[in-house]
């Protein structure tokens, strides 16, 4: 396995978020990386995803385009419309009829 310091691992997730980038600059896969993370305990950036949909749905709902949004998040216009449709249907859901 390659030899990546906790520190520099987790300033390359901040730095390329993803997994398969960060195997990509050492030539190394995207599971060899994921389990760096796990043996040094660091989570993954996924986990932020919810805080993030929620920012994204406040701003949405503030009027703010959605390429705007999406270039705020550093994310494609097409996926921030993703997040969008989906939250709104999930809060449809949850809804109870009378």
């Amino acid at each position: 396995m390659a030899r990546i310091s906790k520190s520099e691992l987790i300033r390359l997730q901040k730095k390329l978020k993803r997994d398969a980038a960060i195997g990509a600059e050492f030539g190394i896969t995207r599971q060899a990386v994921h389990q760096l993370r796990r043996k040094y305990g660091i989570g993954s950036v996924i986990e932020e995803n919810p805080q993030r949909n929620r920012q994204i749905m406040k701003l949405h709902r503030a009027g703010k385009s959605v390429s705007v949004i999406a270039r705020k998040f550093d994310l494609s216009v097409s996926y921030t419309y993703r997040i969008i449709s989906e939250n709104r249907a999930g809060r449809k859901r949850g809804r109870k009829r009378r």
